[in-house]
């Protein structure tokens, strides 16, 4: 299916997982997406766990929800950096509060948990953070991927193509 002229997000910071911002990248990109990593500062060098670079295309004030049609937080360490940043936390709220898609993976939920927009939803998670997506309001289950409307969250790199399928079929229907 083509998701020909639609735009996504991909949030970057420090210490991200590699295949969670890269695959899911690729794949809408191979799908017909435009897809932006965005993060703190545009053109700055975000290293991965392991050093790969990302580099921001855009900044948080530098984008508007409306202008999206989704926008997916990775896990690794970033989530945590990432929601240090209220720009941030009020883009992926207004994204949720459109109704279009919001997906996040292995710690990325934290992201959501900061944003506010857990609360009577299903949602999973890297089991370590389980904890905080329970606190913040969501029914928490173990499940490879969970699609609650248009929330889109999965467990950890395994569940990529799986991930992936839901983020594409959620913007199918936007």
């Amino acid at each position: 299916m083509s998701l020909q002229g639609k735009r996504i997000a991909v949030l970057v910071d420090q210490l991200y997982q590699e295949l969670e911002v890269w695959y899911p990248y690729y794949r809408l990109k191979e799908a017909g997406a435009e897809v932006h990593l965005v993060g703190a500062e545009a053109g700055k060098n975000y290293p991965s766990k392991v050093g790969y670079p990302a580099i921001a295309e855009k900044s948080y004030t530098g984008v508007q929800p409306s202008e999206y049609d989704g926008v997916i937080a990775p896990g690794g360490f970033a989530p945590d950096f990432i929601r240090r940043h209220p720009e941030a936390l009020h883009f992926v709220h207004e994204i949720d509060k459109a109704g279009k898609l919001v997906a996040a993976i292995c710690h990325g939920p934290w992201v959501l948990c900061s944003s506010n927009m857990l609360r009577g939803r299903k949602a999973t998670s890297f089991f370590a953070i389980k904890d905080d997506v329970i606190h913040a309001g969501a029914e928490w289950s173990d499940a490879e991927v969970v699609v609650d409307r248009n929330l889109v969250t999965s467990r950890k790199p395994d569940d990529l193509p799986a991930f992936c399928i839901a983020c594409i079929d959620v913007l199918n229907r936007q």
